[in-house]
């Protein structure tokens, strides 16, 4: 599969197989996420992979009761750090590492498509819940959870706004 076919066929996943996800898979996931380009190579962004049940239905409940949370057999919650401060600044805090959260997500999700498996980016949650279930330090910003396993189903592609539309071309 070319890169580009998965980012095409890649789809937003709510719906998961009870069935877990192997070891070699999940470290495939680990490396996707930290060989991510980041600001400055500071890798402002730590990520939680969350496979404890009760823990998962207290993220689906702090994630405005999302049910298929909980029903994931791994949720990754992606999370930036704000010590990048410390070099960039504020525009660091709210705009780097957002960056390199984000970038990293990309990247996990394309190799979770190749290996047969479903996600979703769920940015709809209350931070603060979140950041006490799983009692992050202050400098711990979690920013998006990410629901994975074998998809019970794919959906359609959604449609695209025109090429034309969202692309200017400077010459």
């Amino acid at each position: 599969m070319s890169i580009l076919d998965a980012v095409r066929e890649r789809r937003s996943v709510r719906e998961f197989l009870s069935k877990g996800i192997p070891d070699g898979i999940i470290e495939n996931l680990k490396e996707a996420l930290i060989w991510a380009p980041s600001a400055g190579n500071l890798q402002a962004r730590k990520f939680y992979f969350v496979f404890d049940r009760k823990k998962k239905t207290k993220l689906a409940s702090a994630a405005l009761n999302q049910g298929f949370i909980a029903k994931a057999p791994l949720v990754i919650v992606a999370c930036t750090d704000s010590q990048i401060r410390l070099h960039y600044g504020e525009r660091g805090v709210a705009l780097y590492t957002i960056q390199d959260v984000a970038a990293s997500i990309m990247g996990m999700m394309l190799v979770a498509y190749e290996a047969g498996l479903g996600s979703v980016w769920v940015g709809a949650f209350h931070e603060e819940e979140v950041s006490k279930i799983l009692e992050l330090t202050g400098n711990l910003r979690p920013v998006a959870l990410v629901p994975l396993g074998y998809p019970s189903s794919l959906p359609l592609a959604p449609p695209r706004v025109s090429k034309e539309y969202a692309i200017k071309t400077i010459k």
